[in-house]
């Protein structure tokens, strides 16, 4: 008999451990969040240089946010890291530039950022010519 009293006493124990854990984490969410739903967030904004960590603004109504966020230092793309491109493959050679081209159509646009549908990217050709990959041997003929 004993055994069964015990065992109900961690019951309620447990149960009421359980949702003081709930409820503390109700509040949380009061305290840090806001009742205002139309945020409008600027760019990310390097600490120093043009690239790493940083920060992002947001305003909505008389409410100001700054969250963390952190530009790739190779990212020196002109429509910016908040834009989300899904590139083709790179084209051809052209003889008379000597660079090639791609495009890129938005697949995504982060904090409402203002992103173009389109981009344009080139990269100078290669002057090098590819070799074989050590790990194939070339097709034996008979």
């Amino acid at each position: 008999m004993q055994v069964r009293g015990l065992l109900l006493l961690l019951a309620l124990i447990l149960v009421a451990a359980i949702a003081e854990a709930g409820k503390n984490k109700k509040e949380k969410a009061k305290k840090d969040g806001s009742e205002c739903e139309d945020w409008r967030w600027g760019p990310c904004v390097p600490n120093s240089k043009d690239c790493g960590l940083g920060y992002r603004e947001g305003t909505c109504k008389d409410e100001t946010k700054k969250l963390k966020c952190k530009i790739p230092c190779n990212w020196k793309k002109k429509f910016g890291a908040d834009c989300k491109y899904k590139f083709e493959s790179w084209g051809g050679c052209s003889a008379q530039t000597g660079v090639k081209t791609r495009s890129g159509i938005l697949k995504k646009a982060l904090y409402n950022a203002q992103c173009e549908e389109i981009v344009y990217v080139t990269k100078p050709c290669s002057s090098k010519i590819k070799s074989k990959s050590k790990g194939q041997s070339p097709p034996l003929l008979s």
